[in-house]
């Protein structure tokens, strides 16, 4: 009796803790790690079971807010998901899927960048700007071009 008391109540922390922000499996792993592994593997499976955790749904919610928040290159979102402990095959399976999608989000950014900097940069600071954040050469060509 006394593991499955134990197995609710931790399931319970994380529901609690997943509910309030979507998490990756291994935001969770680190946030509990404290916790019996075995326990907390257990709860894991269980969760991702349910969908409750699963790090694919979570790739989409990510680029979507990162789509309505931010400019990005794909090697930064790519990046930012990797903090977050999500499995590099997943992302790049994620990637590969989405490719038209992507690429056109980052070329959207690379304008958005261009125009924002264009008045205080020179176009060659830009272009090494964006460089430095990872955008694709074929990406800063249209961007310049189109700006």
């Amino acid at each position: 009796m006394e593991y499955i008391e134990e197995f609710d109540k931790l399931k319970t922390k994380v529901l609690k803790y997943i509910m309030f922000k979507k998490r990756t499996e291994q935001e969770i792993r680190q946030k509990f790690r404290e916790e019996s592994l075995d326990l907390l593997n257990d709860v894991i499976e269980e969760l991702k079971e349910l969908n409750y955790i699963n790090d694919e749904n979570y790739i989409k919610r990510a680029i979507a807010e990162f789509k309505n928040l931010k400019n990005m290159s794909i090697k930064e979102i790519e990046y930012k998901l990797m903090t977050k402990g999500i499995k590099k095959d997943i992302i790049n399976n994620y990637i590969y899927t989405n490719k038209e999608e992507l690429i056109e989000y980052e070329l959207s950014s690379a304008k958005n960048i261009f125009m924002k900097k264009q008045n205080t940069l020179k176009t060659e600071e830009i272009i090494n700007y964006l460089k430095k954040k990872g955008y694709l050469d074929e990406t800063i060509k249209i961007a310049k071009k189109e700006a």
